[in-house]
């Protein structure tokens, strides 16, 4: 929980301009998660600054030929086949 506080008049104003009706207990409850989030900002600016340039690296692997599956193979479970194709159903 954070020592900033938020008001339940700034509660409603940010509500009012989203359009956005509360009840009381909503405001009450959205004033300290608003105090939470303004926490973790400024959380946010505690972490230093990086001054080194982070070393690429490439993750990607070479290409490599494999052999395929030949047309019989990649028929084989097909649902439908006809004259060496794929059947699939019809589109209207």
């Amino acid at each position: 929980m954070s020592d900033q506080s938020v008001s339940p008049e700034e509660v409603r104003h940010v509500a009012a301009l989203a359009r956005v009706s509360l009840t009381e207990e909503e405001v009450d409850r959205f004033a300290a998660q608003f105090a939470d989030v303004l926490a973790a900002f400024e959380r946010l600016d505690e972490v230093p600054d990086v001054e080194v340039e982070a070393e690429l690296v490439n993750v990607m692997r070479a290409d490599e030929r494999r052999e395929g599956l030949s047309h019989d193979e990649a028929l084989r479970n097909a649902p439908e086949s006809e004259d060496g194709y794929f059947r699939g159903p019809p589109v209207s």
